[in-house]
C-alpha cells in the first residue's frame, strides 16, 4: 500500500506528464493550422501575381478607353470572388482549429477530472477516522472546480459559435456587395 507522500508524488508526476502531453498536442495542432494558413497565403499570392500580370498585359493592350474600362470591369468580379473564396478558406481553417483545440481541451479536462476523482478515492481509503468533513470539503471543492471548467468550456464554445456566425454573415454580406458592384460595373 502507498503512503500519502508517495501517492501525492505519483499523482503530481502523472499530472505533470499529462500536462506536457496536452501542451504538446495543442502546440502540434497550432503549428498545423499555421502551416495551412501559410500554404493558403502562398497559393493565393502566387495565383494573384499570375492573374495580375495577365490582367495588366490585357489592360496595356487596350486600344481605347472604352476597351480599357470594359476589361477593368471584367476583372472586378473574378477578383471579388477570389477574395471571398480566400476569406471563406481562412474562416474554415480558423473554425477547424478552434474545434480541434476545444475538443482536445475538453478531453484533457475530462481525463484530469477522472484522475483527480481516482486520486481522491484512493486518498479517502487511507484517510484517518474523523476526517470525513475534510474529505467531503475537498471533494466539493474539486467538483466545483470541475463545474467551473465545464462552464468555461461551454462559454468558450458559445463565443466561438458566435464568432463563426459573425464571420459567415460578413462573408455573405461581402459576397452580396461585390456581386452588386460587379453587376453595376457591367452596366
Amino acid at each position: 500500500m502507498y503512503t500519502t507522500p508517495e501517492q501525492f508524488s505519483a499523482a503530481a508526476k502523472t499530472n505533470f506528464e499529462a500536462q506536457i502531453a496536452a501542451l504538446s498536442a495543442l502546440t502540434n495542432r497550432a503549428f498545423d493550422s499555421v502551416t495551412k494558413i501559410v500554404d493558403l497565403n502562398l497559393n493565393t499570392a502566387k495565383a494573384s501575381l499570375e492573374e495580375t500580370s495577365a490582367a495588366t498585359k490585357q489592360l496595356l493592350a487596350a486600344k481605347d478607353p472604352q476597351e480599357f474600362f470594359t476589361l477593368t470591369s471584367a476583372h472586378t468580379q473574378p477578383a471579388a470572388e477570389k477574395a471571398l473564396a480566400y476569406t471563406r478558406s481562412l474562416a474554415d481553417i480558423a473554425s477547424s482549429v478552434q474545434a480541434e483545440l476545444t475538443k482536445a481541451t475538453e478531453e484533457h479536462i475530462a481525463e484530469n477530472s477522472r484522475k483527480v476523482g481516482e486520486f481522491i478515492d484512493a486518498m479517502t481509503k487511507n484517510a484517518p477516522a474523523g476526517s470525513e468533513k475534510a474529505v467531503a470539503f475537498f471533494k466539493t471543492a474539486v467538483a466545483n472546480a470541475s463545474a467551473g471548467y465545464e462552464q468555461f468550456s461551454a462559454s468558450a464554445k458559445k463565443a466561438t459559435e458566435t464568432l463563426q456566425s459573425n464571420v459567415d454573415s460578413a462573408v455573405t454580406q461581402f459576397a452580396q456587395t461585390t456581386t452588386k458592384a460587379a453587376s453595376r460595373a457591367k452596366k
